[in-house]
């Protein structure tokens, strides 16, 4: 029995391997949206996200440190994905295409509307937006997100993000994520938290660059507070 279960779901990783490949090689065909892209204010995403009359879900995770297992993630995100009834949600990530941003395709594929909350941080840097989301708002922030420094306040970004979003998703994630996940749970929104590794390599080089030892727990800020609730 145990012999037929683990074939199962190596056959299984098998099959969603060759569909997340499918799915990098024609991202280009299938999301190449004449994104609505806009500057906007914490009330100007609130009545956006009023108007929609639609459940958001909410996915935050590792973006530029990536995924050690990046079929895994996708994997777990389809799954929850399922859960919900596409034309009645809006899935919400962070506008940029990597790491947990590669949710999009997923999300379109599946035929959800998709929408992204970025800071002006993004747009300063040069920042690439996902070819696969729908509506991106831009907000003003001197930061990338998180808590404000030395308080429990979130960022304008931040902000946006937790108070439009019924369920947050936290697939891993670094310092931004843990906050807002941590603030959505102290709002009593619902938050489910996935633990997974960065990418080991960039977590090494990035180390290296910064004059610091090498990394040995790979689990990200998120991970240390979440993943043992």
């Amino acid at each position: 029995m145990k012999l037929k279960l683990n074939k199962s779901i190596q056959l299984r990783r098998i099959a969603f391997g060759v569909f997340f490949l499918w799915i990098i090689s024609s991202s280009a065909a299938a999301c190449g949206l004449a994104t609505a892209v806009k500057d906007a204010t914490i009330d100007d995403i609130r009545t956006f996200f009023k108007s929609q009359n639609k459940e958001v879900i909410t996915f935050v995770g590792y973006s530029g440190a990536e995924y050690e297992d990046k079929m895994a993630m996708l994997e777990k995100a389809g799954l929850i994905l399922d859960e919900f009834v596409a034309s009645k949600t809006i899935v919400n990530i962070g506008a940029t295409p990597e790491g947990i941003g590669a949710v999009y395709e997923l999300a379109k594929r599946k035929g959800f509307i998709t929408t992204g909350i970025v800071s002006t941080q993004a747009k300063k840097y040069n920042a690439a937006l996902s070819p696969c989301v729908d509506y991106v708002f831009y907000v003003e922030d001197d930061t990338w997100g998180g808590f404000l420094k030395g308080s429990d306040r979130l960022s304008p970004t931040s902000t946006a993000m937790v108070e439009n979003s019924d369920v947050l998703i936290g697939i891993g994630g670094g310092e931004v994520g843990r906050d807002e996940l941590l603030a959505a749970k102290r709002s009593g929104k619902e938050v489910r938290f996935i633990p997974a590794d960065m990418n080991h390599q960039k977590a090494r080089e990035k180390a290296q660059k910064k004059g610091l030892p090498a990394p040995t727990s790979f689990g990200g800020a998120a991970g240390e507070v979440f993943k043992q609730q």
